[in-house]
């Protein structure tokens, strides 16, 4: 008993402290290009208590940021400024310096996605930043606060795009204790392998378990025969079905739901079992302000600005803004 007293203690001492946590995802994706320098400068710029962003790995194992682990037509021009006509290599077949021939500072007109930034402004000639550039962009704006939400890109179905799960884990936990962030980071991923590594290596980094049950992505497989391939070897069936019971034991200090899956009792049940809740991807103000009066702890969104109006009009206290440029 006194053994589980004691790792209780240890996960809450390093979860991550926020009154409320306001996540720009991918930077400002509803602003700025994704995941790029411009994208965290603008929500450095306006203010946020969390930078949420995606890591890859390129075939010379430099660490840089990025959601998709193959570049793709929507949002990448190959050296001549084309874009791309379809998928492109992966990140991971790439090293550094190829990977910077390629611009990732529009999205293109002709895709649906488009539509779904329409008010994002361009910055041609951006390219993949390393991580440490980031830290870098963080440092030039003076903000001593700000942290890191970092996600493992890599998919259990495909183990070519990626390293393998302790090879990655390992790798990030060097770097940002390296640069000196470890204390202002929290590693999050849909596929759990790495943060059990994480847990292993560096368990004063709070790990989040993202979680997702929806047609076009089930990560937990409530139900199904066996373990999900994303969950670790752990099987939520034997939790009872229940998802925050399954993110408790993975051990995680922070559950980040697909915002539809995040039911008034399911945020009920985690809030009772020590957990925090942070919801991802929310844009619009009404679901914002119902998730709010629901007892999330915080929300990830594409429009950090939006976020930052709702919480002002329910009096929550707004991260410090520390204007900067890319």
């Amino acid at each position: 008993m006194k053994t589980l007293v004691l790792g209780a203690a240890m996960l809450l001492a390093a979860a991550p402290s926020f009154a409320f946590d306001l996540q720009g995802h991918r930077g400002a994706r509803g602003l700025s290009p994704e995941n790029t320098l411009p994208a965290f400068a603008a929500a450095l710029s306006l203010g946020v208590s969390t930078l949420e962003l995606d890591v890859q790995v390129t075939r010379d194992d430099v660490i840089v940021v990025g959601h998709d682990p193959v570049l793709l037509p929507r949002i990448v021009r190959d050296p001549e400024g084309r874009f791309l006509s379809g998928p492109g290599p992966a990140v991971r077949s790439l090293g550094f310096a190829d990977l910077q021939r390629y611009d990732v500072g529009r999205i293109n007109p002709d895709d649906r996605y488009a539509r779904q930034f329409a008010n994002q402004t361009p910055a041609d000639g951006t390219r993949m930043p390393k991580l440490t550039d980031v830290f870098t962009l963080v440092r030039k704006a003076g903000n001593e606060g700000v942290r890191f939400n970092i996600e493992t890109k890599l998919d259990p179905g495909k183990p070519d795009l990626s390293p393998a799960p302790d090879a990655f884990a390992d790798a990030l936990v060097a770097l940002v204790k390296a640069e000196g962030m470890a204390a202002r980071t929290s590693i999050q991923s849909f596929d759990w392998r790495t943060l059990v590594r994480v847990g292993k290596v560096a368990p004063e980094i709070p790990r989040v378990c993202l979680t997702a049950e929806q047609r076009w992505l089930d990560n937990v497989r409530i139900g199904q025969p066996g373990p999900s391939p994303w969950t670790a070897g752990l099987d939520v069936d034997d939790h009872g079905g229940s998802v925050p019971a399954l993110v408790k034991a993975a051990g995680c200090a922070v559950w980040s739901p697909y915002f539809g899956d995040a039911s008034a009792a399911r945020v009920a049940e985690a809030k009772k079992l020590g957990l925090q809740v942070v919801v991802w991807t929310v844009n619009d103000a009404a679901e914002m302000a119902t998730l709010i009066e629901r007892g999330v702890d915080g929300i990830i969104s594409d429009h950090p600005d939006i976020l930052r109006r709702v919480m002002a009009e329910k009096n929550l206290p707004l991260p410090k803004a520390t204007p900067v440029a890319p």
